[in-house]
């Protein structure tokens, strides 16, 4: 099979090497990747400011969608067909996060990821894909999605009419945008392009906000809110924009802290103390959160967002294509 690897960091130094298949356990089943989707996750690691001490070489990339090809003589879960994603964290099945399930994390060094034609997983790390989703649209849920239905519906407990500021217009955001809307809530967008404003208009997007043209968006985010703020905060800036998200938020509301995109900025905690606002970190979720939000996908009949799609030979390609920032939505390979 053919196998990509991160031999030594730097999207120039990823390979495409030739693998063996691998052997399967009584209760592992083989997938036959068809498409992966890329996550900033997946730049930063390649390129070693994710997990510089990561043993190499690693099978890079976390988010992936295929069939299975052969199971284990005791799997009882799956057969031969089904189509299925893996979990980011394969030991993370249900209850709340620790440093144990952490670190069977797939696809930054901890174990292989899904970059390669056919991977073995144990049948407790995979989910089964909604009927009405593509390889292609199945491959952005795993990271992306779930780490939005944890900020959005478990930790954030977002109500109909609620009011939710989304940062941006990449992967998560959009998952932010649309579930966001199907849960009731009313839904402010932040870009740098008009162009892309407009696209998140056509999805949903009750108000949008160009943070290059208006550089004080956390005093436009009050006043489209009538001062008062907004109830959540999907905060994929990190420490350059968490002031202002801080700012815009209302007393009590919640900032679900997810990305690291801008780089450095100020930030005083006494504003976080005084609005007596909640920061939850979230890092994607467990196999039953992505189950439930499976279940509301499908209900819903929901179609993620995919910019730009990649054929399996242009890996790195797609890599400096999330690297531009010019996306809008979900980078795809397809295999």
């Amino acid at each position: 099979m053919k196998s990509y690897e991160v031999q030594k960091f730097g999207i120039e130094n990823l390979s495409v090497v030739d693998a063996s298949i691998p052997q399967l356990g009584a209760t592992d089943v083989l997938v036959k990747f068809r498409a992966a989707s890329l996550n900033y996750r997946d730049l930063m690691f390649i390129k070693g400011e994710y997990n510089p001490n990561a043993k190499l070489p690693a099978v890079p990339f976390s988010d992936g969608a295929g069939e299975i090809a052969s199971v284990g003589a005791q799997v009882t879960k799956w057969k031969i067909g089904d189509r299925v994603c893996p979990i980011l964290m394969q030991g993370w099945l249900d209850g709340p996060l620790s440093p144990e399930k952490r670190r069977t994390a797939i696809g930054a060094g901890d174990l292989p990821g899904v970059l390669r034609e056919y991977g073995a997983f144990n049948e407790n790390g995979l989910v089964q894909i909604p009927e009405h989703l593509s390889f292609d649209q199945a491959s952005t849920l795993p990271c992306a999605a779930v780490t939005v239905w944890n900020a959005l519906v478990v930790s954030g407990g977002v109500r109909s009419g609620d009011t939710v500021l989304v940062l941006g217009t990449g992967g998560v955001s959009l998952f932010a945008l649309q579930l966001g809307k199907l849960l009731g809530a009313r839904l402010l967008v932040t870009s740098s392009k008009d162009e892309k404003l407009e696209r998140a208009k056509r999805l949903g997007a009750d108000e949008a906000i160009n943070y290059r043209t208006v550089p004080e968006w956390d005093k436009e985010v009050l006043r489209l809110t009538g001062g008062t703020g907004v109830d959540h905060v999907i905060e994929v800036g990190g420490a350059g924009t968490l002031a202002k998200s801080v700012r815009c938020v209302r007393m009590g509301g919640n900032i679900a802290m997810i990305g690291v995109l801008s780089g450095s900025g100020n930030f005083d905690p006494r504003t976080l103390l005084m609005k007596a606002v909640r920061m939850q970190g979230i890092l994607v979720g467990s196999r039953r959160m992505f189950e439930q939000m499976n279940e509301f996908i499908a209900a819903h009949r929901l179609i993620p967002v995919i910019d730009k799609t990649f054929g399996f030979a242009d890996a790195a390609e797609s890599l400096r294509c999330m690297e531009s920032g010019e996306h809008f939505g979900k980078i795809v390979v397809q295999y």
